[in-house]
């Protein structure tokens, strides 16, 4: 979905092991593109500097701190732009959402936080700052950020309304992942968006291979959601480009079956 191009700057905010930003590294043909990375575990962060080495990646910058608390990435004393932003960060997890956070330039323009126990737009917001202008950054999420209210509905508004930078919502199939089985979704971001004036869903949750403990996504699976997204596609019970104004008349939320009708 993100694209990486060669000597792309790539970002994980919340690396673990790394295996993202290997994944994303190997669809560079030439080899020649940057990973950084960011995690919070000194265990972790020393198996993910090993995995890189592992996989032939001698330069990637793998720094040990919190993210939100502590971003590490820093150029000329400011946070680094990068083209290429992904994550899968840990599911509505606690931080401080302390007050001082609205001074913070990550933060400060949407004018509120995300609440203590729900993390998840905190990191939406700091990798959206990370995002250069003509970069794109893709965010595995629980649903619940697409419709919870509050401080939440505030930040998904400022994001679509002020700013336009939403591009595509990608629901996925329960238990896909290790460690929970709630079903997630794929939140698409980009400064510079050529089909502005939509926000392409994407329903994908009923496409899945059933295995014994997990389900996972075939090849053909992936190549649809690929493929819908890459040529904004809209099919009946799949995917629907919403304009701008029918997601305004949703007061933003977002939840899926909102705009696809299954």
């Amino acid at each position: 979905l993100v694209k990486p191009e060669e000597n792309d700057r790539i970002y994980d905010p919340t690396c673990g092991s790394g295996s993202l930003l290997i994944k994303a590294f190997n669809k560079v043909k030439s080899g020649k593109a940057q990973l950084y990375g960011q995690e919070r575990n000194g265990q972790t962060q020393s198996l993910c500097r090993m995995n890189m080495f592992l996989h032939n990646v001698d330069d990637a910058k793998i720094a040990w701190g919190d993210t939100l608390s502590n971003p590490l990435h820093l150029e000329n004393d400011k946070l680094m732009k990068f083209q290429v932003v992904v994550a899968n960060p840990p599911f509505s997890a606690n931080w401080s959402a302390d007050s001082s956070f609205l001074d913070d330039d990550r933060f400060s323009k949407y004018g509120k936080l995300a609440p203590k126990s729900k993390a998840d737009f905190a990191f939406v917001q700091h990798m959206l700052y990370h995002l250069d202008d003509n970069g794109t950054m893709a965010v595995v999420l629980p649903h619940g950020v697409l419709f919870r209210g509050s401080a939440e509905e505030a930040i998904r508004k400022y994001i679509i309304k002020e700013k336009n930078w939403l591009d595509a919502v990608i629901g996925l199939p329960s238990n896909l992942f290790y460690g929970t089985s709630i079903p997630t979704a794929i939140l698409v971001f980009k400064k510079c968006r050529k089909d502005s004036d939509e926000i392409l869903f994407i329903d994908a949750s009923n496409d899945f291979e059933k295995n014994k403990n997990q389900n996972s996504l075939t090849e053909e699976h992936i190549e649809k959601i690929l493929k819908t997204y890459a040529e904004r596609i809209a099919e009946d019970k799949y995917s629907h480009k919403a304009t701008l104004q029918e997601v305004e008349e949703n007061d933003y939320n977002l939840n899926i079956p909102r705009y696809v009708n299954t």
